[in-house]
């Protein structure tokens, strides 16, 4: 049996067992003597917290082990926490007390702290989440999931903390595995949100949480939770754009309309260097930072001129490098490469793309090349 409510899914209660079922010692009575259970709840906590901290460290290597072998998620950043003891007893008091004792149900702290372990997804993109809660409901029981998101894209005039929680234990083949032995039935609580949804969510906890603050601040701040909405949104659809236009760039590059008088970007830079050097990594801001210099030196390096300048002085640079490597043991990386073969293509428009000493080894190389002497 489940239940279902704006955007959260939670198995009923039932049966349930909390952080206070696993590896239970003792024979722990509940009651409704609020000191005698926090005294009770302490004890148990701190003969706990070292297995605790095991659990949390062990969660997080699953988790990004788990997350980072899917092939459509950008490897996202995994961490944890042990909720603070005296934290536990605090959101007891606030959540639950009250409400047990009007109808005199006797209770023990432990079994109503259900985020004792937590641990946080934090994605790069938004469109990211859900492809890690697909991999968490496959790899582990949901006993409840909030999808804080669709609350709030639920309402057309709210804005805040948009993320994805969820209530997980350790089921399955997995639960039967010696190494998760000590914390079977445990349940721990799983955050997953976007680079700015965390961003947002630490944030707007410093200013806001447990405080009383003026209506006019509240506006400013859900003023900035609409921007960093806009943002995320923004940085996904950058993301598919840019990937959409990387693929059709590499699909076209040979194409005459394509190359005849395009501006050299970085994507056609890319999709034209990266074939020559398949052994080595261009990093991408490394590329867009070349591209940027040598347009600066030259406004007329369009695609199509690029390409000759690889196809036609390549082959030269090679001979080059190999000179310099057995003669002066000297190893030219892949963009030094290119600035000598753009230096080939026009001396005087690339003639700063190498450095003095750079460029007189060169010329005396080529001179000597024309000459014979070599």
């Amino acid at each position: 049996m489940s239940i279902a409510f704006a955007g959260i899914l939670c198995a009923s209660s039932s049966g349930d067992l909390s952080a206070g079922s696993f590896v239970i010692q003792g024979e722990d009575v509940a009651s409704l003597d609020f000191d005698k259970e926090k005294s009770s709840f302490r004890e148990w906590y701190d003969s706990k917290r070292t297995v605790l901290a095991r659990v949390a460290s062990q969660l997080e290597n699953l988790i990004a082990t788990l997350t980072s072998s899917s092939d459509d998620i950008e490897e996202p950043i995994v961490s944890h926490r042990i909720k603070d003891r005296e934290e536990c007893i605090k959101k007891f008091a606030l959540k639950y007390q009250t409400g047990l004792e009007s109808t005199s149900t006797e209770y023990e702290i432990r079994d109503h702290i259900t985020d004792l372990v937590g641990l946080r997804v934090v994605c790069y993109y938004e469109t990211d989440i859900a492809r890690v809660v697909k991999v968490l409901r496959e790899n582990f029981e949901v006993v409840c999931e909030t999808n804080k998101s669709a609350e709030l894209e639920a309402q057309d005039n709210v804005f805040g903390y948009k993320g994805h929680h969820l209530d997980l234990r350790v089921n399955g083949d997995r639960a039967n595995l010696p190494e998760y032995g000590e914390y079977l039935g445990l349940r721990f609580e799983v955050q997953v949100r976007s680079t700015i949804q965390d961003a947002w969510s630490v944030l707007d906890h410093k200013i806001k949480y447990k405080k009383s603050i003026p209506h006019e601040l509240k506006r400013k701040i859900n003023a900035l939770a609409a921007l960093f909405e806009i943002a995320d949104r923004e940085f996904t659809d950058i993301k598919e754009v840019t990937e959409r236009f990387k693929k059709g760039v590499q699909a076209d590059i040979g194409v005459a309309s394509q190359s005849a008088s395009k501006p050299l970007d970085v994507f056609e830079f890319l999709a034209l260097t990266q074939p020559r050097f398949p052994d080595y990594q261009f990093q991408g801001f490394k590329a867009d930072g070349f591209v940027q210099e040598i347009n600066r030196w030259s406004s007329k390096l369009d695609v199509a001129t690029f390409k000759t300048v690889l196809e036609t002085h390549m082959a030269k640079v090679d001979e080059y490098a190999k000179y310099q490597k057995s003669s002066h043991g000297n190893e030219l990386n892949p963009f030094t490469k290119l600035r000598h073969a753009l230096y080939l293509h026009n001396r005087d428009d690339f003639k700063l793309v190498l450095y003095d000493v750079q460029r007189s080894s060169f010329d005396k190389w080529l001179a000597e090349d024309v000459e014979g002497k070599r």
